[in-house]
């Protein structure tokens, strides 16, 4: 009777572990359900059935319900230890980890191993915690783990730069991880020069070394080496994912690669968007912004129109497409079909878009309702790039002295781009008198050879526009004075050639 008892609980457990087995990727439903049998049939100290259990939670999104059987074990395995370490140095909460770690050594009933070490290091890594990261690393020596390709790896991702290189060359063995960690540590730093050396060497290289790489070039305004190595992955055979076409589009962006931009859609279609794989929204949004950039504003509206999911991020990239093309009614519009979204909110950077936008068509009364809406409508305070945009529309309609008080009024001290569109508004309209305040003004808040040439040039215009030409004289003697030279402009096909 004993030995048919001990066979049927057997089978129970076997039952009920194959049950939560089958629930990997089912509904949260299921795995309460089946957590709920654990309970009645008393299987609440088994390690393999609770580990399955809080692997099942955690997935699913059930920290609290993961922690709660966590609490309620008496003896927990190191893999459960491991679990929990794990999960809570992903969700962020690298302290309650460390806790646990404590806890862990303080039960004794189980053992560190090399994962423990390995997902305590990420967890620091995640949280800036050196300090409680060199006291592990000195716990990897003691305990013998310090040839743990897994610890290794995760000790390169730790440290800076320079003790992760040196944490690297002292590896006995390596794996392609191992040498992405160090790749991205050297672009982290902007240490472009070790990163391409590291990259040539790496014996292995995924598609993540690639897509690494070439953000790298693209981060360091480097786009034409981006474009180049994004070609030589061509050349590779390799299979692109979502984020490294993310990447190379934003390079196309940078230089107007157009051709290259073509292409990289052609694939997202072909390969994705064809076979009714889900787009990342910043694989469109990248799109939106190579075509805008590249001249085909009208491209970029039907990959905006084609987009089943937006985020803010569109729409304030197709107003800005739209203001940059001159085509203010375009850009107003798509404002106004965002605000009819209330799930997206316009940002700092659509206000800019927008106050372009209506600076270049004139719409001075819009574009003052905008700039008031900002704070009273949407609570953003205006930066000094949205003051900007007001003084520039004010000045191109000629309503000079308005934004002169504006620029009087701001809260922040202008810069020599403010005072520069209120000095061109000063030319356009032939206004010596405020213009010669506005560049004096701007000339003495500038520093000698910052910029100061284009607005020393700009304000001889206006003198030169009303026949003063004296004072235009006194303003180039000014510019001799100071070591300055006229530049003369050059055509396109200089500027293409050079």
């Amino acid at each position: 009777m004993f030995i048919t008892k001990a066979i049927t609980f057997r089978a129970l457990q076997h039952t009920i572990f194959t049950l939560l087995q089958t629930c990997n990727g089912g509904s949260i439903r299921n795995v309460t359900q089946i957590h709920t049998q654990v309970i009645i049939n008393g299987l609440t100290q088994k390690n393999n059935i609770v580990a399955k259990l809080i692997s099942l939670y955690i997935t699913s999104g059930f920290l609290a319900n993961a922690d709660t059987i966590f609490n309620q074990i008496n003896n927990p395995s190191t893999t459960i230890w491991n679990q929990m370490i794990r999960v809570h140095g992903r969700s962020g909460n690298s302290k309650t980890s460390f806790e646990i770690y404590k806890q862990m050594e303080s039960a004794k009933e189980a053992v560190s191993n090399g994962f423990t070490f390995s997902f305590l290091l990420s967890a620091c890594a995640r949280s800036g915690l050196l300090r409680e990261g060199q006291q592990l690393h000195a716990k990897v020596v003691s305990n013998g783990f310090s040839s743990n390709l897994f610890v290794q790896t995760n000790l390169v991702n730790l440290y800076e730069i320079k003790d992760a290189a040196k944490v690297f060359d002292e590896m006995s063995e390596r794996n392609v991880v191992t040498w992405n960690t160090l790749l991205e540590g050297y672009l982290r730093s902007n240490d472009i020069t070790n990163a391409v050396k590291l990259f040539d060497e790496m014996p292995e290289k995924t598609i993540v070394s690639w897509t690494m790489m070439i953000t790298g070039y693209a981060r360091n305004g480097r786009s034409k080496q981006a474009i180049c190595l994004f070609q030589m992955m061509q050349k590779s055979s390799m299979e692109f994912d979502q984020v490294s076409l993310v990447t190379a589009l934003s390079a196309c962006a940078e230089m107007g690669n157009l051709e290259l931009g073509k292409w990289i859609h052609s694939y997202i279609y072909n390969n994705f968007k064809n076979k009714n794989k889900p787009l990342l929204v910043s694989l469109n949004n990248s799109l939106i912004n190579m075509y805008s950039k590249c001249g085909l504003v009208n491209e970029a509206y039907n990959v905006f129109n084609e987009m089943p999911q937006r985020t803010s991020v569109s729409w304030t990239s197709m107003i800005n497409g739209f203001s940059k093309h001159g085509l203010p009614d375009e850009a107003l519009n798509v404002f106004h079909q965002m605000q009819s979204d209330e799930t997206k909110r316009p940002d700092e950077i659509t206000f800019i878009g927008v106050l372009s936008a209506c600076s270049h068509g004139g719409y001075v009364e819009k574009g003052r309702n905008v700039f008031n809406s900002m704070v009273r409508v949407w609570g953003i305070q205006p930066r000094i790039e949205h003051y900007g945009c007001m003084v520039d529309l004010l000045s191109r309609a000629g309503l000079l002295e308005e934004a002169y008080n504006l620029v009087e009024t701001m809260p922040m001290k202008a810069n020599d781009v403010v005072w520069g569109a209120l000095l061109g508004g000063c030319r356009i309209h032939k206004n010596v008198e405020l213009g010669s305040r506005v560049g004096l003004r701007l000339l003495s808040d500038l520093d000698p050879g910052r910029a100061a040439e284009g607005y020393f040039v700009l304000l001889s215009h206006v003198y030169g526009n009303s026949m003063r030409w004296w004072d235009a004289a006194r303003v180039r003697q000014k510019m001799a004075e100071m070591g300055m030279k006229t530049k003369p402009g050059k055509s396109v096909v200089e500027l293409l050639c050079s």
